[in-house]
């Protein structure tokens, strides 16, 4: 059963050195050369799932470059472990919020790999809120705007970049599936995502590029001590069939098969890391 120790913290969107217990990122096997080759892209890649993504990918043999908010001592953490897998890793730190930054993130990575394989859009934005009236306007846009919008903006500009065998993967979440109380806009925002991965699936199939989804369940991520009071952190994940949170590096091989040759017959789905709640696919 999960039994973090209460905690909080005050800055967005979170500090993964601040947790305690740290997440665990560490890859679980030695590649298999699964990206060999490859350069991925992956939105809020200095932390949490992100981070577990970028050094997995880098283990089967990609160059990663991660896309971060403000989180620079998460990012070279993650820029240094990257590297220690033999891999070529680019730190870039900007809001996806802006259309221009994630045109800018993008052509910068193609740039400096000399192509774009795999596009990750990964990075969030959530807030508590018991009752939906006191969801203010900002909040909206904030939420939106980065969980959506983000994900619009990254995918325009990386379709400049990517040719048949590419593939894109979309972090969702089981809340698109089943809904949150508290979690209202950001859970909205998740059922935007999965109808955007199916349609992008179906507009890119005849190009060759497979669009993909990974719903996860309660991860324990800089989001949790961020985003909830400390009580709340305390039993994090123990309403899962499991009873406790999954970890980052239990999300990412589903990343990594979506966006491998493993997932080549895979196209516009969305799996499901999320301890065993049964939802509709």
């Amino acid at each position: 059963m999960s039994n973090f120790p209460a905690q909080h913290q005050t800055e967005e969107p979170g500090r993964e050195h601040e947790m305690n217990p740290r997440p665990d990122y560490a890859p679980r096997f030695p590649g298999s050369g699964r990206l060999k080759d490859k350069a991925a892209i992956i939105t809020g890649g200095d932390s949490g799932i992100g981070r577990a993504t970028a050094v997995l990918f880098a283990r089967e043999g990609a160059d990663v470059a991660i896309v971060y908010l403000e989180e620079d001592r998460d990012a070279e953490e993650t820029k240094r472990l990257i590297e220690a897998e033999g891999r070529k890793a680019l730190l870039i730190r900007g809001d996806v919020r802006s259309k221009g930054f994630c045109k800018q993130a993008v052509d910068k990575a193609a740039a400096e790999f000399g192509k774009l394989d795999i596009l990750v859009n990964n990075a969030a934005h959530q807030e508590e809120a018991e009752d939906v009236r006191d969801i203010s306007e900002e909040q909206l846009a904030k939420t939106f705007e980065t969980n959506i919008y983000g994900y619009f903006y990254m995918t325009q500009a990386a379709l400049d970049h990517l040719k048949a065998g590419s593939a894109i993967v979309n972090v969702t979440s089981v809340n698109s599936y089943k809904g949150n109380t508290t979690l209202i806009d950001y859970s909205s925002t998740k059922g935007a995502i999965t109808a955007f991965t199916r349609s992008m699936a179906s507009n890119l199939v005849e190009k060759g590029i497979r669009v993909n989804g990974v719903a996860p369940g309660p991860i324990w991520t800089p989001f949790i001590p961020m985003s909830m009071d400390a009580e709340k952190v305390a039993n994090f994940g123990s309403q899962v069939p499991m009873k406790r949170a999954g970890q980052p590096n239990e999300v990412a091989s589903a990343l990594l098969f979506l966006a491998s040759e493993d997932g080549s017959y895979f196209t516009g789905q969305v799996m499901h890391p999320n301890g065993g709640t049964i939802v509709g696919a």
